[in-house]
Order: structure tokens, then sequence, then C-alpha cells
């Protein structure tokens, strides 16, 4: 009779409730609490605290990054690129076969920043019209458009998609204008004034087969044909004004007479693709 009622008292015993028992409840889980480095940013390193550190290269596919697709993002105004080996010293003559080593600083983290760059137009030589204009540089890439005028200054941009001549609006976070505003070896570093794509990357170029340079509407407009050699720019609705809040590339006002006129593309292999060479159909920008 006994080892029946040792038994029943431990069936007894177990059927109490938790709060009854005998034996103590274990302690409650402490409270979780994210450290203050995941509070700057929720969703990216809470993501991080429960599930571990973002893979850089997730099921061996690269991550989207400013590295990889470096005119995803705005230009850079505070890195600059190395010059390259086909880079010439200095404008000399009418015509150059390379990029000027002035000049290469700016393409930092662009498409171009590596790339042999030649003198794909030049106005003084193949003529200061619209046709002369498309004819040598549509379907050519990305370019750089470098213009001097008649007082001397440097201005410009970077155009990330190139021309084509199909009348289309073609964006890019990535475009920017430039002006130097020292003549060469004033400085040291000799590096020039760059200034972003605002208002997201609509509107980047205007591409019409009847223009030629348009960094949106307004921003820096050369339309060639007719003899003239007129420049306009007036920025603030797609490029950056300047620091001092000038909105105009131009010393002198929102006109200037050029002087030259020049652009340079990127050197291509025989059957090499080059980016953004036709036209953008379903572009969203």
């Amino acid at each position: 009779m006994l080892l029946p009622s040792i038994i029943l008292c431990v069936m007894l015993v177990a059927a109490l409730p938790r709060s009854l028992s005998l034996v103590p409840p274990p302690p409650p889980p402490p409270p979780l609490r994210v450290p203050t480095s995941l509070r700057s940013d929720p969703v990216e390193k809470l993501f991080n605290f429960f599930f571990g550190g973002v893979e850089e290269s997730p099921s061996g596919l690269a991550r989207f990054n400013s590295t990889r697709f470096p005119e995803q993002y705005p230009c850079t105004k505070t890195e600059w690129a190395g010059v390259l080996p086909s880079d010439v010293e200095e404008e000399g003559g009418p015509i150059l076969s390379f990029l000027p080593r002035r000049f290469r600083p700016m393409l930092k983290n662009t498409n171009m920043e590596a790339r042999d760059m030649a003198l794909t137009f030049d106005a003084d030589v193949d003529g200061w019209s619209a046709a002369a204009f498309h004819e040598r540089l549509d379907r050519q890439g990305a370019c750089l458009v470098v213009a001097e005028t008649a007082g001397g200054e440097v201005v410009g941009g970077y155009n990330p998609k190139g021309y084509v001549g199909l009348g289309e609006y073609r964006g890019s976070l990535a475009a920017f204008l430039f002006k130097f505003d020292q003549p060469p070896g004033t400085t040291a570093d000799d590096r020039p004034l760059k200034l972003q794509k605002v208002g997201g990357a609509g509107l980047a170029q205007v591409d019409n087969p009847e223009g030629a340079v348009s960094f949106g509407v307004d921003s820096f407009v050369v339309r060639l044909g007719g003899g003239s050699k007129a420049a306009r720019s007036k920025l603030g609705a797609y490029y950056e004004r300047l620091p001092d809040g000038t909105n105009s590339l131009f010393n002198g006002g929102a006109s200037a007479q050029l002087e030259t006129l020049r652009v340079y593309t990127g050197v291509y292999e025989e059957g090499e693709f080059i980016p953004f060479s036709d036209a953008e159909p379903f572009a969203l920008n």
C-alpha cells in the first residue's frame, strides 16, 4: 500500500498549477535590447541584428553598390581620378588624339574613369553645326563636353548616356557640369568646380537631332547652326547653382560666345558593346 500512495502523491504534485508547484519557475528571459549602434538605421541594422551581416555576394552575385554601378549615384565632388598613360599633357593644337590630363580627375566614379578617351568632335575642324555634331557623336556612348569661351573660361559637362539624335530626354543622376575657375597651372591641384544633377535623374540631357549640347533644358545649352557659337546657361532647375548662388556657368551673365567646343568619347575595342548607344524606349527618366 505504501508504493501506490507515493505514486499518487507524485501525480498530484505534478498536476498542481505552476504557482503552487514545489519546483520554482524558471526566471523570465531578459528583455530584448537593441544595441545603440543599430538605432540609426532601423531597417538594415535590425535585419543584421537578427539574421547576421549582409553578404557581399549572395549566391555568387555581386551586390548593387556605388563601386559596381557608379553611375546610379550623383557625381562625387570630393574624390578625383588618376590620369591614364594615354592622357595628353595639355591642349596644344586644334586636334588631339586623347583626353588632356587636366580633365581626367573629374571622371572619378564614372564609367569613363579608367577608359581611354579620344577627341571625337571638334567644332573648329568638323563644323559648328548640329548635323556635324550628331554625325560624329551619335551612338558613341558617354562623353565629356568641353568648351572655352571667348573670355577664356573653360566649362562643360559629363553626359553619361551620350547622344543618339532621336529627340529623347535622357536621364542620369551621374551627369554633371563643371567650371574651371583658374587658367591651367594656376593652382597645384587644378581641380574644377563640379555641379551635380538636381531634381532627380530626369532631363539630364535633351537629345534633339536639330540641337547639340543641352544639359537640362537650360543649364548649359549650345545650339549650333547658322554660324552661331553662342552658349547659354541658367542653373538651379536641373543642375546645381554655383556655391555663391550664381545661376550661370559664365562670369559675364547668362550667355557667352564660344572659342572652342570639343567632345571626348570612350575608346572601345572592335566589336565591344558601347552602353547607351541606342534609344531608351522604356527608360523612366
